[in-house]
This record gives C-alpha cells, sequence and structure tokens, in this order.
C-alpha cells in the first residue's frame, strides 16, 4: 500500500472510533494548527522564498500566513453556529412528524496542494475540512519540493498522522493520491489536469472541490477612473510575479483610453516597485515557466500585436525575472488569449462598449473570477446578470478571495465546490436530514389495501394541486 493509502486507513479506521468531534476538539485543532504555524514562519518563508528563487517575504506574510489565520480564527469564532442543528417545517402531508438537519463529517480529506501559493493553498482547504471534523491528508505540490518538506514538519509537529498527515513526492505520487477513495478530494491546480483527478476519483464515486484556473477578464468602463482602476488593476496582476489564478489575465479597455491606461500602467509599476525589479519583486519558479512566458509574447508580437515593457530587467538581475508587460490588441487565437498566462504579462483588448466586453467574455470559457470598473450600480447589475464566473470583484481585484463569508471557487472550466467560512464546512460535511415521527401518525392512513383510501388520496391530491397553483385546462 502507499504512503497515502496507508494513511487514509489509519485515519478512516481512527475516524470511527471518533465519528464526531465536539466543537471544543475541532477548535482545539485549529488552534493548534495556528501554533504551529507561528512556530514555522520562518521557515515557510525562507522555503517558499527558496522555491521560486526569490520571492518577497512581505508578500508571503501578507498573502499566505495572514489569510491563514484569518481563515483560522474566523472558523473557531463561528464554528458553533455553524455545528447548530437547525429544524425545519414539516410537510403538510406527514403532519405531525418534524424534521431537521445538521452537519455530520464525512471522513478523511484529500488535498492536493498547487505551488503558486503553496502554504495557503494547501492548508486552507484543510482548515475547513477540520473545522467540520474532518481528518485530513495532504499532498502539497511538488514544484514547491522546499515548502512541501516545511509543510510536513509543521503538521507532524501539531497533529499524530491518525488526525492530519502529509505525503510528499513527484506526479507519480499525486496520481495515485487522486485514485484513492476519499471521502472528499480537493484539487488546486490546471483545467488540464484537474479533468484527470475527476475522472481518477469519478472510479470511487469521490466527490470533488477542484480550483481551476482560467483566464479572468478586467473589463474597464469608458467612465471608469483609470489612475484608481489601472493601480488596482496592475496590483492584482502583479502580486506574486502573476503568478495567481484569480490574477486579471487580460483587460478590456475602450480604444481611445488605451494610450492613458497604458501611461497608468507604466506610472503603477513605479509606484509599486520604486527601486525596479529587485527585491520587492517575485521571480518566475522554474525555468520552463519563464521560457513558456517568453514565448508568449514572442508569438504575439509576431502576429502584430504590440509588446510594452513596464520596466527594465535590472542588469546583473539574479534569478528568473520576467518584467510586467502590456500586449496591446493580440490576435485573438493566440496562445496569449487561450492559455492561462499566469505571469506578469497583461493582454490589452480594444473593446468599445460594455455589450460588446460582454460577449467577448461569455464567447470564452467561464472565468475563476472576474473584475469590472465603473461606479455605476445599474452597470454593475448588468454585468452580474449578463456572465457567469466563479467570483467577482468590483473597482477592484483579487480581494474578494479574503471575503471569508463568501465561497471561494470556479465554475464550469474554471472548477467546481468552493470552500471558505461557513461554505467550507458545509463542503466538506454532510447535510443530514432527519424526520422524527410521531407515536400518531397520519401516514398510517396512506397504506394498502388501496380500495377504501380512494377518497383519501382524492383529497389529498387535490390539496397538493392547490398549492401547487396548478389550474384546471
Amino acid at each position: 500500500m502507499s504512503a497515502a493509502g496507508d494513511l487514509l486507513a489509519r485515519q478512516r479506521a481512527a475516524f470511527l472510533c471518533e465519528a464526531r468531534p465536539d466543537a471544543a476538539a475541532r477548535r482545539a485543532a485549529l488552534a493548534a494548527l495556528a501554533t504551529a504555524l507561528r512556530t514555522h514562519e520562518a521557515a515557510l518563508i525562507a522555503a517558499v522564498d527558496a522555491d521560486f528563487g526569490g520571492r518577497p517575504a512581505a508578500e508571503t506574510r501578507l498573502l499566505e500566513l495572514l489569510p491563514l489565520y484569518d481563515q483560522i480564527g474566523h472558523a473557531r469564532r463561528h464554528l458553533g453556529r455553524w455545528m447548530r442543528r437547525r429544524r425545519v417545517a414539516g410537510s403538510p402531508f406527514l403532519w405531525p412528524a418534524r424534521a431537521f438537519w445538521e452537519y455530520q463529517p464525512l471522513g478523511v480529506v484529500g488535498v492536493i496542494g498547487a505551488w503558486n501559493y503553496p502554504v495557503l493553498l494547501t492548508l486552507g482547504p484543510a482548515v475547513d475540512a477540520i473545522a467540520a471534523g474532518n481528518r485530513v491528508v495532504l499532498k502539497p505540490s511538488e514544484l514547491a519540493p522546499r515548502t512541501a518538506e516545511a509543510l510536513a514538519a509543521l503538521v507532524a509537529s501539531a497533529f499524530p498522522p491518525e488526525r492530519v498527515a502529509v505525503v510528499t513526492g513527484g506526479v507519480e505520487v499525486a496520481r495515485a493520491f487522486s485514485a484513492l477513495p476519499w471521502d472528499h478530494l480537493v484539487f488546486t491546480g490546471s483545467t488540464a489536469v484537474g479533468r484527470q483527478v475527476m475522472a481518477a476519483a469519478a472510479a470511487n464515486l469521490t466527490p470533488v472541490t477542484l480550483e481551476l484556473g482560467g483566464k479572468s477578464p478586467a473589463i474597464l468602463h469608458d467612465s471608469a477612473d483609470l489612475s484608481r482602476a489601472v493601480g488596482r488593476l496592475m496590483t492584482g496582476k502583479l502580486f506574486n510575479a502573476g503568478q495567481t489564478c484569480v490574477a486579471p489575465d487580460y483587460a478590456l479597455v475602450p480604444p481611445a483610453r488605451i494610450p492613458a491606461f497604458e501611461a497608468e500602467a507604466a506610472r503603477a509599476v513605479r509606484r509599486l516597485f520604486p527601486n525596479g525589479l529587485t527585491d520587492d519583486y517575485t521571480r518566475i519558479v522554474s525555468d520552463r515557466h519563464l521560457d513558456r512566458l517568453r514565448g508568449l509574447v514572442e508569438e504575439a508580437r509576431d502576429r502584430g500585436a504590440r509588446v510594452v515593457q513596464l520596466a527594465p530587467v535590472p542588469e546583473g538581475a539574479n534569478g528568473r525575472i520576467m518584467p510586467p508587460t502590456l500586449v496591446i490588441d493580440p490576435a485573438p487565437d493566440s496562445r496569449l488569449m487561450t492559455e492561462e498566462i499566469f505571469g506578469p504579462i497583461l493582454p490589452v483588448v480594444p473593446c468599445g462598449t460594455l455589450d460588446a466586453a460582454l460577449q467577448f467574455v461569455n464567447a470564452r470559457p467561464r472565468p475563476l473570477a472576474l473584475y469590472y470598473f465603473d461606479d455605476d450600480r445599474a452597470r454593475q447589475d448588468r454585468v452580474l446578470a449578463g456572465t457567469m464566473s466563479g467570483g467577482v470583484t468590483f473597482n477592484d481585484t483579487i480581494f474578494h478571495l479574503a471575503q471569508l463569508n463568501l465561497p471561494f471557487g470556479g465554475v464550469g472550466d474554471s472548477g467546481m465546490g468552493g470552500y471558505h467560512g461557513p461554505d467550507g464546512f458545509a463542503q466538506f460535511s454532510k447535510k443530514r436530514p432527519v424526520m422524527v415521527q410521531a407515536h400518531w401518525a397520519a401516514t398510517g392512513l396512506i397504506r394498502p389495501p388501496w380500495g377504501g383510501r380512494r377518497r383519501l388520496i382524492g383529497a389529498l391530491l387535490a390539496a397538493a394541486r392547490r398549492l401547487a397553483g396548478a389550474s384546471r385546462e
């Protein structure tokens, strides 16, 4: 049996002995995770920096550690309310039976993390799974091996392997991991690999949460304040050097405003990195990915797009630096416009009207996020009614991810399922319905033999028709 398979068996056996930990036990487990996270902060920051070949400690603290602490604290504060049994109105035809539902832990949850935010996107799903009363096995990304080892040390210091555990390894380990009969499986990564994970999970009828990617659009209305909009757009684009699943992947801009957009983008980069692309600018995770990003730009240039590099690469620069780059009016069928970029390259597509922008977005697979810059509430509602995406932020980018009372998840090619806060608790639980029958129950009247029940059945059916609003033809 594989290491992950052995852990699954051990955790499932342990779960059967304690299938429903109380709120105190769950809060204690979350507190243990927070304490271990605090103890291992420096090691995690150093590991992420080493895996990227250069990533500012401030970004790891702000974009990974801070959201994790916030998520843990939020779960501990609200856990009692989430766990509460809810009574519901019974069906009048089943009176006097009463009904309620409650959330029950699923069992053992498997989590396959991602390399781009290797701490947050591995431990984040685990927080919600633990809050829901489950046991968890984590498989960090093999593309961030130092962080994977740091996560293994962190988890081992806080939990026995029967409660939470980590397995490390390459693609074959991940493939075998996804084929195990988890009670729920979470995968964060590309759409192509997500399809493989779902196919492997289907053999066991394992429910999956897939947090995938996609090309998240940013639409700028003609009335948008460009200074504010472009500054916020470029901030979201350049966090982690664009290696963010919800980073804006292209911008739809009124043609007459593109020159001003370029100028504001250059100004935004100077404000973000006043000392140039040095220690505050994250490196690209691998040589292969850097070569791919350069290839996307070159192909677009060769096909007629105009390329605007917004900051120079420092002479003698250490590490894999891809400068912030605008690509103006790329071919719609170029790789830049058909593949998720995952880097600091922003295609700028001329788009004259909001209708044209919505048509452009809707002609493509449903994105993980959608961004719209405009203060007009009616037009904001029009964007909501006329598009479909995993999440939406108006007048900013990416920060909807930090709203813990909102679910994080995709739709269509960008994923399925969601977690964070109450939605994460629900995702990793079974919402179990319960009906309690009374000693004397009307249901005793609706059983064979049917000969003497025809009038009663007719009366029940007539009442049901009236309640449903059925009219005579």
